[in-house]
C-alpha cells in the first residue's frame, strides 16, 4: 500500500468517530500535494536567486 492511500485509509478510519462525518476525496491530497510542492519551490527559488545576486566579494570578505 502506498503511503497516500495509508493516510487516506488511516484519516478515513479516525473520521468515521466523530458525529459530523466528512469524506476525504483523493482532490484533498492532490491540494495539498501542491500547496506544498508551491511553497518549497518558492522558498528554494527565493534562496537560489538570492545567493546568485550575492556579490562573492562580500561572502569571501568575512573568511
Amino acid at each position: 500500500m502506498k503511503i497516500n492511500g495509508l493516510a487516506w485509509y488511516v484519516m478515513n478510519n479516525w473520521l468515521d468517530d466523530f458525529a459530523y462525518r466528512i469524506d476525504i476525496s483523493a482532490f484533498t491530497f492532490i491540494l495539498s500535494a501542491a500547496i506544498t510542492l508551491s511553497i518549497k519551490l518558492l522558498t528554494v527559488g527565493y534562496q537560489a536567486i538570492k545567493a546568485a545576486a550575492a556579490n562573492p566579494v562580500e561572502s569571501l570578505r568575512y573568511e
